[in-house]
């Protein structure tokens, strides 16, 4: 919680872009704290669909359904 008083604290001392950056993380503070509390993410999803937009994008063009396969 040294983070949210910190940010208390210098939120008027500070640059706007320190005010800017204080207000975002206030707001996303429980989802940020929840990344971390819990440890799974759909980070194999996520990659599982960026492989298969690469295959889409090198069978670009391919008129055969065999070949794009």
């Amino acid at each position: 919680m040294q983070l949210k008083e910190m940010m208390k604290t210098k939120r008027y001392d500070a640059p706007i872009e320190f005010g800017k950056l204080a207000e975002t993380i206030s707001e996303w503070f429980a989802p940020i704290i929840r990344m971390w509390r819990f440890k799974k993410n759909n980070g194999i999803t996520e990659g599982f669909h960026r492989k298969m937009k690469l295959m889409q994008r090198r069978a670009y063009g391919y008129k055969n359904y065999a070949n794009y396969r």
